[in-house]
């Protein structure tokens, strides 16, 4: 984030200069100016910067609530988030693996003999009393949207989406590790849903997370149901003490 945020003020600084007359206007630079213009992240952010599809502006408010979350653990670093929006990390990845590691360093088991398991809670909202997780149990996390299907809430299960809404917003997550059997693929009652990072799908693949359904798996993989991290204007509506609107 400290090396995103560098290539942001340095460039920006740079153009300034250029306009000031104290620095001779680059292609670097002109191609920088017309990214913004035209709403795109320049790529020369690009390159440091977390996947996304968003615009710039979009891009710019969700890098701030990025920067909010990383200030608030600096602020405190004793104490542990209740509730954590895996959707505004850089690595999602390396977050679950944390949740793992702290389980098998209690259980004495080997890490890659773990992998996690996603209960979905029955709140619509994010609450700050949710009840405390005790080590070795998880953590609550947020920001999860279902595209292909719909989270119904009231039955805690996968439907159908409503007509028109590509997205729905999942409530809060306990992600925790288990052990890995052989035959968890074959547990009834679950779709097994891939999570990505962006709507591009492909290599922002992050983990695969479960999900409760009474319709045959093959339904939503037919559909190609997902879970997305960051979805334009559906995770910025997230906040704390505010109802999650259903999308």
């Amino acid at each position: 984030m400290n090396i995103l945020i560098r290539a942001i003020t340095g460039s920006l600084a740079e153009i300034e200069l250029a306009f000031k007359g104290e620095l001779t206007m680059t292609e670097k630079m002109e191609d920088l100016m017309s990214a913004i213009f035209l709403n795109k992240i320049p790529d020369t952010w690009a390159k440091y910067a977390f996947p996304s599809t968003r615009g710039l502006g979009s891009w710019l408010d969700n890098l701030k609530q990025r920067l909010e979350q990383l200030n608030l653990w600096k602020d405190d670093p004793a104490k542990i988030p209740n509730v954590t929006f895996v959707n505004r990390l850089f690595n999602p990845q390396s977050f679950l693996t944390a949740i793992k590691q702290i389980y098998a360093r209690e259980k004495q088991l080997e890490l890659n003999k773990l992998t996690i398991q996603t209960d979905v809670m029955k709140k619509l909202y994010w609450e700050p009393d949710l009840p405390a997780l005790k080590e070795g149990m998880g953590a609550y996390v947020f920001g999860f949207q279902v595209e292909g299907a719909r989270w119904d809430p009231a039955i805690g299960q996968l439907e159908e989406s409503r007509p028109k809404k590509q997205f729905s917003v999942v409530p809060v997550v306990n992600c925790k590790a288990v052990p890995l059997t052989d035959s968890s693929k074959d547990e009834k009652g679950l779709y097994y849903c891939p999570v990505y990072k962006t709507e591009s799908r492909g290599a922002t693949y992050v983990f695969t997370a479960q999900l409760k359904t009474k319709a045959p798996p093959q339904k939503w993989i037919l559909a190609g149901v997902a879970i997305l991290l960051d979805v334009e204007g559906v995770s910025d509506a997230f906040a704390p003490g505010k109802e999650v609107p259903l999308i």
